[in-house]
């Protein structure tokens, strides 16, 4: 689309307004609005100036001025708000160098594309996330001197059985009894229905929607693989379309790992695949019907997963999911259909098309365009440097002792262990200049001195049930 099909768009749909979007470094959607009339074919390339410096991540207040550079590649309807109004993602660029700024995470994306393309490896890499998310009727939480608690509900929840509901018909998710159930026990079908809707609207293909495994309204809503760059902006799509639908109908939508004790966390499985020409390069007759390249870029997935998750599971409540016994990932091999390894090859079909990598430790905390490209960097080098995967594990983990299963790497216990990972290897990423050395330090210093060391300060309620009577 060129500027002045954008305009063309914005009429034909009787809009005045268009709202600019852009990814902050954590990968929060942030936006601000213009009347149509302020713009013209120039802003596509001048831009709208924005302070950076109020951005999480980004510019120090003594360099704050940044550019928004709107991409016309992106032009949809935003489906929520009152008046027909366009919606744009932006990139964005340094005011004075006129460069693209390395901490904006979709142009990390968008290099990382360039980088593949480059090495000849192939020229596309398609990614497929299956984020998980829950959907509650309330969420409560506070943290200050002389307080801490949450508190989540769902009409739902396996705990409200026995809740005074005239009349309480006790149709409940039992504690991780809630996969495939059907109505009235699944209770939220028309509301991922509605999801569905709207995501289609803004062109996201959707291939299915189901309840999810945890009690409480735990869901799943499958999207339809795509390129690197396109998928980290649909993600965006997602949580927005997801949360909105819900606040819509009166619900809130967590996309925490691990918001529920003691039931199944919501992951972000990422299946990936190489392609170049239209054919895919995964297929093969090596092991679950991988080519020799798929079974090196999954040696280079496990070799640098540690580091990977820093940005794939980036969240002190990431590690709350990444622990035995709740069918989590947390074992560094790979298997043709346990999914208890982090990775797994699907073997739903034989044909080519489908011969993939999931990659099952990530979550939907993550931000998708960070977290995807550096997998797909952790793939390249497994390739170029011929990585072994080692031998898959296809045995249930259940049933093997400890010190069976002590042989086997797993994934870090500590968002701390994954940023320390992270800092010890990284070259990986910063291969092509795909990740720079800064946007990896100032991640680092980010989870480090706001989430880790801040959550290490704070006495936690439990702690109080332990010990308040020592």
């Amino acid at each position: 689309m060129t500027p002045k099909d954008f305009f063309d768009f914005a009429k034909k749909n009787g809009s005045d307004m268009v709202d600019l979007k852009f990814t902050d470094l954590l990968g929060t959607w942030q936006h601000c609005s213009f009347p149509i009339s302020t713009w013209d074919e120039g802003t596509f390339v001048d831009g709208v100036g924005f302070d950076g410096s109020s951005i999480r991540g980004w510019q120090g207040i003594h360099m704050s001025d940044m550019l928004a550079i709107p991409d016309p590649d992106t032009v949809c309807m935003d489906p929520f708000y009152k008046d027909p109004t366009v919606s744009i993602i932006a990139n964005i660029v340094d005011p004075i160098t006129r460069k693209e700024y390395s901490r904006d995470p979709r142009y990390v994306a968008r290099k990382g594309a360039a980088y593949l393309k480059g090495t000849g490896i192939a020229d596309t890499c398609f990614i497929g996330p299956e984020p998980e998310f829950f959907i509650f009727d309330e969420g409560r939480y506070e943290q200050n001197q002389h307080t801490g608690f949450y508190r989540i509900d769902s009409v739902e929840g396996a705990w409200n059985t026995a809740r005074f509901e005239e009349p309480n018909l006790g149709y409940k998710p039992s504690y991780k009894g809630g996969y495939f159930p059907v109505s009235p026990t699944d209770t939220y079908h028309d509301l991922r229905s509605e999801m569905t809707k709207e995501l289609q609207k803004v062109g996201i293909v959707v291939e299915a929607h189901h309840h999810e495994v945890g009690t409480a309204g735990q869901a799943e809503i499958d999207i339809k693989f795509d390129d690197l760059v396109t998928i980290g902006d649909q993600f965006m799509w997602y949580k927005y379309i997801i949360k909105n639908v819900a606040k819509r109908a009166g619900k809130t939508v967590t996309f925490m790992a691990k918001p529920v004790f003691d039931d199944n966390g919501s992951g972000m499985h990422t299946h990936i695949s190489f392609w170049k020409g239209g054919t895919p390069l995964f297929a093969g007759d090596g092991y679950a019907g991988l080519s020799q390249m798929a079974l090196h870029a999954i040696g280079g997935i496990l070799k640098h997963a540690s580091a990977v998750l820093a940005f794939a599971a980036p969240t002190t409540n990431s590690y709350r999911r990444l622990v035995p016994g709740f069918e989590a990932p947390v074992n560094l091999v790979m298997s043709a259909r346990n999914r208890s390894a982090a990775v797994r090859i699907p073997m739903y079909s034989d044909s080519p098309k489908a011969k993939r990598a999931e990659f099952r430790c990530p979550d939907p905390t993550a931000n998708g365009y960070l977290a995807w490209t550096a997998i797909m960097m952790a793939a390249i080098d497994g390739i170029q440097n011929k990585i072994e995967p080692g031998k898959p594990l296809d045995q249930d983990i259940y049933e093997m002792s400890d010190e069976e299963l002590a042989k086997h790497k797993h994934t870090p216990g500590s968002l701390e262990e994954a940023i320390d990972a992270l800092e010890a290897d990284n070259a990986f990423l910063t291969a092509g200049n795909v990740f720079t050395e800064d946007l990896i330090q100032n991640w680092i210093d980010w989870k480090r001195t706001e989430e880790i060391q801040p959550l290490a300060l704070r006495p936690h309620p439990h702690e109080f049930h332990l010990y308040y009577d020592s």
